[in-house]
Parts: structure tokens; sequence; C-alpha cells
């Protein structure tokens, strides 16, 4: 998932792709929590997934704001 796709996108579903996201994170704090987590940098991408959509969010209310 790259900025250029998430802009062209609308809040609502970049709100709904925000709430995936937390939930897989979420998993994936499970699966390391009990040892059975295969792929350990999906969690560093999920991260970086979740700031990029909190980023052009915030971008999208700013342009709204002005």
């Amino acid at each position: 998932m790259n900025a250029k796709e998430l802009r062209d996108k609308t809040p609502d579903q970049l709100r709904e792709d925000l709430a995936n996201l937390k939930k897989e994170s979420f998993n994936l704090r499970f699966q390391q929590a009990t040892g059975s987590m295969e792929n350990t940098a999906r969690m560093r991408a999920v991260k970086r997934d979740v700031a990029r959509v909190k980023t052009v969010l915030n971008e999208k209310a700013a342009a709204a704001a002005e």
C-alpha cells in the first residue's frame, strides 16, 4: 500500500482500511506472544501502513478545513 493509492480513496474508505490494519496488528501481536508468528516483518509493514493511512487522513482533514 503506497501513499498515492491512499490519496485516491475517500476518507470513509481510509477509516475502514485503518480499522482493518489495527485488527491485523492486534492479531499479529497475539501471534507474537504465543510464538506462532511466521512472518515477523509483517508487523513492521502494518505499523507503517497505519502511519501512512493516518497521514493521508490528516492531509484530507486539513485540506477540507481550508
